[in-house]
């Protein structure tokens, strides 16, 4: 379930995996070699939060053709 901090939507990673269609671990090897960017939320567990835009990425990244 998304969570609502200071008016802005955010997901956590499951969530974030989920709806761009990848899987977790696809996600932390792209933030390991750097084909994505980290995010900059964290919730207090220190868990990463994810925006719309976010997703978004990772949804590019995803269907990307070389």
């Amino acid at each position: 379930m998304p969570v609502k901090i200071n008016g802005e939507t955010y997901y956590r990673t499951s969530e974030a995996c989920q709806a761009a269609g990848i899987s977790r671990s696809t996600l932390v090897r792209w933030l390991k070699v750097g084909i994505l960017d980290d995010v900059p939320h964290r919730d207090r567990r220190g868990w990463r939060l994810f925006m719309e835009a976010d997703i978004k990425r990772m949804e590019e990244e995803a269907h990307k053709v070389k």
